[in-house]
C-alpha cells in the first residue's frame, strides 16, 4: 500500500490518499503512479528522513523507503527544492532543520525574570 499526497497550485497539501505500489502494473504495463493520482509519494512510516518498522521505533533496513522526509499531512508544504514535506512552521521563533525538514523548537532561556 503506498499513500499520495494531492496538492494544490502553491504546493499545499490537500489531501493524502492511498495507492499503488511503484512495482504494480496498470492494463500488464508498468505506470508513474505518481503521475497517474497526480500526487506525491509519501512514507506513512517516514520523519526526520527515516523510514521505520511498524513499530514506529526501530529504523528499517530498507531506508529507499524514507520519501520525502516526512510523511505529509494535510496542511504541509511540499518543498521541491528539498524534496520534502515540511509541517507549517509552529512559532515565529522555530528554526527548520535542514537535515530532517522539521522543525526546531527554541530552549527557553533557564534564567526566569522572577531570578533576576
Amino acid at each position: 500500500m503506498a499513500h499520495y499526497a494531492i496538492l494544490d497550485a502553491n504546493n499545499t497539501v490537500v489531501q493524502v490518499i492511498v495507492g499503488k505500489n511503484e512495482d504494480e502494473l496498470l492494463n500488464g504495463q508498468p505506470i508513474d503512479w505518481e503521475v497517474y493520482y497526480g500526487g506525491k509519494r509519501t512514507s506513512y512510516n517516514t520523519r526526520g528522513g527515516v523510514h521505520y518498522q511498524s513499530d514506529n521505533t526501530t529504523p528499517s533496513a530498507d531506508q529507499s523507503k524514507a520519501f520525502r522526509k516526512n510523511y505529509a499531512g494535510k496542511g504541509d508544504i511540499y518543498d521541491p527544492v528539498r524534496d520534502a514535506f515540511i509541517a507549517p512552521k509552529p512559532t515565529p521563533d522555530a528554526v527548520l532543520d535542514e537535515a530532517t525538514c522539521q522543525w526546531i523548537m527554541p530552549v527557553a532561556d533557564s534564567i526566569g525574570a522572577d531570578s533576576i
